[in-house]
């Protein structure tokens, strides 16, 4: 099995014949493995099993003094997080979309380098991702205050930008489709620590129904979708199952019960993340790293599982941790490059 069949086993909700993984570092982490193994490539080092198509947010322009600025026209500030950063100002400073202009959803930026990744690594699982695809595209514009007073004060304009924001997405998978790839990844943070942002109410309310049009696009093509949405979220669960969800990250241990979420819902939905960043992975020891990895990963050998850190491996972890992690996933019985 090529580690496109092995994810593809996964969703399938069958028992693969080890448990795939793809792993995210964050600027500072990735700088400390690429000085470690002094060259080599990491890409194929790691042996990551998705393969991360598109530019995700858009972040194409830089503006010097660690800002950047995104398609929508949102700036960034990255002098503290030199990943995505802090958003300036206020691109919609009135609940109305008079005069703004969105950016062209087909700019050929997101699409230019999907064939040569392709032709690289053709045997990994294919992904497109859309970062910021909805609620979290709508408070970038408009402000995270702003737009949770919106949902009650101005819910015809919440609908309106939702609307737009659905319009721009579906155009981009559309475009997406023409190649061949496997699934959709839609980002979008709903939760926090406890519960939902704005509330189950005004989520089933304002998002679920536009969630259903973007992730039947593309499960009408016959393709998976796959989402990020950072939190206690598993309350949503059963609606983004039944909304076209195949496959669900970060999947945090510090905001949800993993051991027990993963058995229930296998063959209905997997899950794609679990490893503590929070905790195990920054203040645990190589043997606490080592010893919660292969628990997850006996956790997930009847499938329903892609393993990874619960978010992207920040700089604060120390080396020795990180290394821990990808020795044990690559001593994994059944896997071809085993150690």
């Amino acid at each position: 099995m090529t580690p496109r069949d092995v994810v593809r086993t996964v969703l399938s909700g069958k028992r693969p014949p080890y448990v795939p993984w793809s792993l995210g570092f964050t600027y500072e982490a990735r700088q400390k493995l690429q000085r470690h193994f002094a060259g080599e490539d990491l890409e194929t080092l790691l042996d990551n099993h998705l393969l991360k198509l598109g530019s995700d947010i858009g972040f194409f322009e830089g503006l010097g003094e660690h800002r950047v600025r995104d398609v929508f026209g949102v700036v960034w500030d990255r002098s503290v997080d030199r990943d995505i950063g802090v958003v300036e100002g206020c691109v919609l400073p009135r609940p109305s979309l008079a005069g703004y202009e969105f950016p062209d959803p087909l700019d050929r930026r997101f699409f230019a380098e999907i064939p040569a990744k392709i032709a690289r690594f053709p045997n990994r699982f294919r992904v497109f991702q859309i970062g910021f695809s909805l609620y979290e595209r709508a408070w970038t514009l408009r402000g995270m205050t702003n737009l949770l007073i919106d949902f009650h004060d101005h819910p015809a304009f919440v609908r309106e930008l939702f609307d737009r924001i659905a319009e721009y997405n579906i155009a981009q998978v559309r475009e997406a489709l023409r190649y061949d790839i496997d699934a959709v990844y839609f980002g979008d943070d709903w939760g926090q620590q406890h519960g939902l942002q704005m509330g189950p109410r005004l989520w089933r309310e304002f998002i679920l129904p536009v969630l259903r049009r973007m992730y039947g696009a593309v499960r009408e093509a016959g393709k998976q979708v796959m989402i990020h949405s950072c939190g206690d979220v598993d309350e949503l669960f059963d609606d983004l199952i039944d909304a076209g969800l195949a496959c669900f990250n970060p999947f945090q241990p510090e905001v949800m019960d993993v051991y027990t979420l993963l058995p229930r819902y296998r063959g209905r939905l997997a899950f794609h993340g679990g490893l503590s960043t929070q905790k195990t992975l920054p203040f645990g020891t190589p043997d606490d790293v080592r010893a919660e990895v292969r628990r997850l990963l006996d956790l997930g050998r009847d499938g329903g599982y892609l393993f990874a850190p619960a978010h992207d491996v920040e700089g604060d972890v120390p080396l020795e941790n990180i290394l821990a992690m990808i020795d044990e996933l690559q001593r994994q019985e059944g896997y071809p490059g085993r150690k």
